[in-house]
């Protein structure tokens, strides 16, 4: 590089230094008004943490982008913002299913950011447990992934508790067959959580069909068990590796490309509407000809778009079933309104577990 080219190198870098002071200087403006914020919040007694409020930030910054810089960045990047803000007003603390690395955990970073206050417990009834009694804000549970299908016990929990479910994260599964060396010879046993081990099943079968698999309580524990031997193998997360120190023996291994898992957060307030919201609800119909299809027309004569239906038994008498659906819009929505109250009378129970932003599924 000539003479010509290091100077206007230089000048650009210094150019990009001055903007950086900048938008440090605005990030602590910006936190003087949060914490402004927190005081107003504080006399009124109102909530710190209001999802709907954090999606109508990412949204406009989103809508409003002119480029160049990526917009498929500015939701993790204003998410650490928020995340940092919120830390000033009243530490956050979220209950997850741990441990430490999990994909649980994962999730919970994307939704509530690095300065939240995470803490790992050991069962999906603890995590309720944790919020129901108020040492957590908010939990952190999965519910269901694309290719295993829905965590019945994770919905049974809501057949007994009156939390609600107050968000959604849908994250990106993607396991790593993951060892001390990195090296295939090595690997005499596999483990991982059941699941993990399920998502991956045609890809173990092609290219360890006769090694034996483990299950652990996590894909975490799995890694923790072949960071302590050096003949074993973990099906987990690189977060799982990084922590353990593990190294990559193959990448991707999932058979589903588009493995999906999506995560609920509970608490004890439903959120505000934001124009783009999901609902929950449980019902149980009595058994008779028709009943389900009777529960559904509602729906229907009112415009109301359901986007999952799943049963589960009552486990009260045999054949008895509570369903929980999802469908589109906010309890405070008209048309959703109007659904409920006339499904409500056909009900030997309905409850609403909640009304929350709708997630998308990128990442």
């Amino acid at each position: 590089m000539g003479d010509d080219g290091k100077q206007e190198l230089r000048g650009l870098r210094d150019a990009i230094d001055g903007l950086d002071r900048r938008i440090l200087d605005l990030l602590n403006e910006r936190a003087g008004l949060v914490l402004r914020v927190g005081k107003v919040k504080t006399r009124a007694g109102r909530t710190f943490y209001v999802p709907g409020r954090e999606e109508e930030v990412l949204r406009r910054l989103e809508e409003g982008n002119p480029g160049p810089f990526p917009t498929g960045a500015i939701r993790a990047v204003w998410k650490e913002i928020l995340s940092a803000s919120l830390s000033l007003e009243h530490p956050l603390a979220v209950a997850y299913l741990g441990p430490e690395a999990t994909f649980t955990h994962q999730a919970c970073r994307k939704q509530f950011g690095l300065s939240a206050e995470l803490r790992p417990v050991r069962t999906i009834a603890e995590v309720f447990d944790v919020v129901e009694k108020g040492k957590a804000h908010h939990g952190v549970i999965p519910i269901e992934n694309t290719t295993e299908g829905v965590v019945s016990y994770a919905l049974d929990m809501f057949l007994h508790s009156e939390l609600k479910i107050t968000g959604e994260v849908y994250l990106r599964i993607s396991h790593s067959l993951l060892n001390r060396s990195g090296v295939q010879e090595d690997v005499a046993r596999i483990y991982s959580h059941p699941q993990g081990l399920a998502q991956c099943r045609r890809w173990l079968e092609e290219h360890f069909p006769d090694t034996p698999q483990f299950d652990t309580s996590s894909t975490a524990q799995a890694a923790k068990v072949a960071a302590e031997d050096p003949q074993a193998a973990a099906v987990a997360g690189e977060l799982a590796g990084a922590l353990y120190g593990l190294k990559t023996v193959e990448a991707r291994i999932e058979d589903n490309p588009n493995n999906y898992t999506r995560f609920l957060v509970i608490g004890r307030e439903i959120p505000d509407r934001t124009g783009r919201d999901k609902t929950s609800l449980l019902f149980a119909v009595k058994d008779e000809v028709g009943a389900l299809h009777r529960m559904l027309q509602p729906f229907d004569r009112h415009g109301v778009n359901l986007t999952k239906i799943e049963s589960r038994p009552m486990k009260r008498r045999a054949w008895e079933y509570a369903f929980f659906i999802d469908c589109e819009g906010h309890m405070s929505d008209d048309a959703v309104a109007e659904a409920l109250r006339e499904l409500e009378p056909s009900c030997q129970f309905l409850k609403v577990l909640g009304s929350y932003p709708k997630a998308g599924t990128a990442g």
